[in-house]
């Protein structure tokens, strides 16, 4: 089974959408507060400026242009550090006070407002930046400015911004780190249903769904499954036992009846009668065989781990095998073909059954492959695996029902006429089950190629 990448997982892509809101909201808050504090203190700012204006305007008012003078020398004096802007000028905007060397050179707002960048006013950095005043006439057509260096203003929306940046940085990596570590206990808990799942398709149906006793929705979902497969073993073993009955059941009186129809022959003294007696004996024998198949397969079927293997060489009941049907291959003019290493290849088995499961093979690949057709048997030493390969030429199986013809009974339409009960790759099937061997079916081109892995015994 594929095991399931993290990153293609939906636990992690539904969790990654998550995070991505997250961050997302956790941005567009982070922006808000950015921006509401900015806000804030550029309203502080514009407060503080025509708080500073109007004080200067009453200073004016009364005590003329020379207090006026005075007082902004006073300030600009004590102002060491240079965050208030002061300029007084005449109505040729000359300087007569304050801390501007020069007149800006920039428009302002009807209502008086100027931004302008500074210079060389004794940052560390002596970088240029904003500033903001209001600009406001005088009587006598004197020009007063009245601003703030907005450096330190500055300085504090880049913290802030740094602040928020690296805060949102820091929550986006635990929040995908949290994702990840969700994202891998959700896949952890839908990798052991799948890997319980794929072993119950394998054949293993005594596998449950192990749960963590935690009450939460994947032991809910656990125990659902246990429970439907505990019904699913039921119904399937009532179902077994019906037909394992029903065959057990008609095997002794079928045999009864061949033994009266054997009685029958001995006694009847016509050739017709004779032949009657062959074709019901036949027809019973066949019958017998079907039930002697499902009896076998229901045996092989039940038993999980026998403790009755034994090694076994592969080599040799495969070139026993060969050796047998060979005859009947050239009965038919068909080549058959045995690929094999010439020492042992030991496996874990049981030479009966392994010797019925390359029996029935071998006669599906004769009574399919045409005339003058040709069969290959194959064994291949792997590292962990004896494979087994049985091809021939004929029509092969389409892919759509290679799935089902090891199901009991189970007969291509191209094949009812032929005789046979559709038991005998049931049979196969439960064998290499019984071997712990996985079968699988491919396309010969043309004909069908039959592969199965024996685990290896190594020696």
């Amino acid at each position: 089974m594929r095991q399931i990448s993290l990153f293609r997982s939906s636990t992690f892509l539904l969790t990654m959408s998550c995070v991505s809101v997250f961050i997302l909201s956790a941005v567009m808050l982070m922006g808000f507060v950015y921006f509401y504090t900015s806000t804030y203190i550029a309203q502080r700012t514009d407060e503080t400026i025509n708080a500073a204006l109007n004080g200067l305007k009453d200073r004016y008012q009364d005590s003329g242009m020379g207090g006026l003078q005075q007082v902004i020398s006073k300030r600009v004096a004590s102002d060491s550090i240079g965050s208030d802007i002061l300029l007084l000028a005449d109505y040729g905007k000359n300087t007569l006070a304050g801390n501007l060397d020069q007149w800006p050179d920039v428009k302002g707002t009807p209502d008086g407002w100027i931004n302008f960048r500074l210079e060389g006013r004794g940052h560390g950095d002596d970088i240029p930046h904003w500033a903001r005043a209001r600009w406001f006439t005088l009587p006598e057509g004197f020009q007063l400015i009245v601003g703030r260096d907005l450096y330190d203003l500055e300085m504090s929306r880049n913290a802030i911004a740094r602040t928020l940046s690296w805060g949102l940085v820091a929550a986006g990596i635990m929040a995908i780190l949290g994702g990840v570590t969700l994202a891998r206990g959700f896949l952890r808990r839908i990798e052991m249903i799948n890997q319980a799942s794929n072993e119950i398709i394998n054949g293993d149906l005594s596998r449950r769904i192990r749960t963590d006793n935690t009450g939460d929705d994947f032991d809910q979902l656990s125990n659902n499954l246990n429970q439907m497969l505990d019904r699913i073993v039921e119904l399937m073993e009532g179902v077994r036992r019906v037909s394992d009955n029903i065959a057990h059941d008609l095997r002794t009186p079928l045999a009864r009846l061949r033994n009266h129809l054997d009685e029958l022959k001995s006694a009847s003294g016509s050739e017709g009668d004779t032949d009657s007696v062959d074709q019901a004996i036949q027809e019973a024998d066949e019958l017998l065989a079907t039930f002697n198949a499902l009896l076998r397969i229901a045996r092989l079927e039940s038993e999980s781990q026998p403790d009755y293997l034994v090694d076994v060489d592969l080599v040799a009941v495969v070139s026993d095998a060969v050796e047998f049907y060979e005859p009947l291959a050239e009965e038919k003019m068909q080549r058959m073909e045995m690929s094999v290493p010439p020492d042992s290849l030991i496996i874990l088995g049981d030479r009966g059954l392994l010797s019925q499961l390359i029996a029935n093979l071998l006669d599906n690949a004769i009574k399919y492959a045409p005339a003058q057709g040709h069969i290959k048997v194959s064994l291949l030493r792997g590292p962990e695996y004896v494979t087994l390969a049985i091809a021939d030429s004929g029509a092969g199986i389409p892919i759509k029902e290679r799935s089902k013809v090891f199901q009991r009974f189970y007969r291509l339409e191209s094949s009812r006429s032929s005789p046979g009960n559709g038991l005998g790759l049931s049979l196969v099937a439960a064998v290499a089950a019984l071997h712990a061997a996985p079968i699988r079916l491919s396309d010969n081109q043309p004909g069908l190629r039959v592969i199965i892995d024996f685990p290896r015994q190594h020696v």
